[in-house]
């Protein structure tokens, strides 16, 4: 095990039973240890490592090198990204776009003094996709950038309707119209308002007792997650819940569109068919974890995202294989 880049998972739903697998998957990583908010004996990790509750993580200063924090975005992450930063190295998957600069502000202030590196808003979107954002605008400057999500079940949608007052489960799709996927894809470049892009599909289990027309109305007009689409909300039963929504399809696509030289038409993109978001999710946490640990060693400090990574410490392998093999 000498050698080898230890990590600490803070919180441990879907994504972070996803992250266990990835670092079974990574060869230079072990996991040390799992925190959570709920009672440690009652959390039963998939390969037997201790789980610890999360007021306890304080006494594993100087032997965790990377903590990948695995709560939501819309109340977990606000609160412990900037708290844990300043104890740890760490990973996290904040994803509520509007939000980004202020959480980096937050985070950055606790990490920086404290000698860490924060890597936030890490996944595919915000993550990856954000990269092909980047590389198509500066490739085509003369153009425009279209993202489309899905089909597939967004996580953190999906536990913003979950917190709605009266909600006992539920799950959120997202959904591109494909009218406006083929217009982008023809080059033409459109001018595509938000409500033109995607529709959103909620299938809620209610409370008992709850006022279904409340919970919809509450639903459709949350700020950040669906005031600017079109949702769809469907009531349904905790079986039909159970039965028919288990699975975590995702995906999506970049897309830039632009000309070059004399009115050259161009077009990028960059897609993703998922069968398991938070496993994917959890495996680009797990990698960029490696590069803030290798950031850190070469003296970084402080919150950073995708955009300040070089993709060679995303590997295991050298520098002299990556050229060898890869480039």
């Amino acid at each position: 095990m000498a050698g080898k880049i230890r990590i600490g998972i803070a919180g441990y739903g879907n994504l972070g039973r996803g992250v266990e697998s990835a670092i079974a998957q990574s060869h230079d990583m072990e996991l040390v240890a799992v925190f959570t908010r709920r009672a440690p004996e009652a959390v039963k990790t998939l390969g037997g490592v201790a789980v610890h509750a999360l007021d306890d993580i304080t006494r594993f200063q100087g032997r965790i090198d990377v903590l990948i924090l695995c709560g939501g975005s819309k109340n977990d992450l606000p609160e412990q990204g900037p708290a844990l930063a300043a104890l740890f190295n760490t990973v996290d998957s904040f994803d509520t776009h509007a939000k980004i600069p202020e959480y980096f502000e937050a985070v950055n202030r606790s990490a920086e003094p404290a000698g860490n590196v924060a890597l936030i808003s890490v996944g595919w979107d915000p993550g990856l996709f954000s990269l092909n954002r980047l590389f198509g605008e500066a490739i085509l400057p003369e153009g425009a950038s279209y993202t489309f999500w899905g089909k597939g079940l967004s996580q953190g949608h999906s536990d913003a309707v979950r917190r709605v007052a009266g909600v006992k489960g539920a799950v959120q799709y997202t959904v591109p119209v494909e009218e406006a996927v083929a217009r982008v894809r023809s080059g033409t470049a459109p001018t595509l308002a938000t409500r033109e892009k995607h529709t959103r599909e909620c299938y809620v289990v209610l409370e008992e007792g709850a006022d279904a027309a409340q919970v919809e109305q509450a639903i459709v007009t949350m700020p950040d997650y669906f005031a600017d689409y079109d949702t769809t909300v469907t009531f349904i039963t905790a079986e039909e819940l159970a039965r028919d929504h288990g699975a975590m399809p995702h995906g999506g696509f970049v897309i830039r569109s632009g000309t070059t030289g004399q009115g050259s038409k161009q077009v990028m993109e960059y897609s993703l068919t998922l069968e398991s978001n938070p496993e994917f999710t959890s495996s680009v946490l797990v990698a960029y974890a490696r590069a803030a640990h290798r950031m850190n060693q070469q003296g970084v400090a402080g919150a950073r995202t995708v955009f300040d990574v070089p993709p060679g410490l995303l590997s295991p392998k050298s520098p002299a294989q990556l050229r060898k093999e890869m480039l």
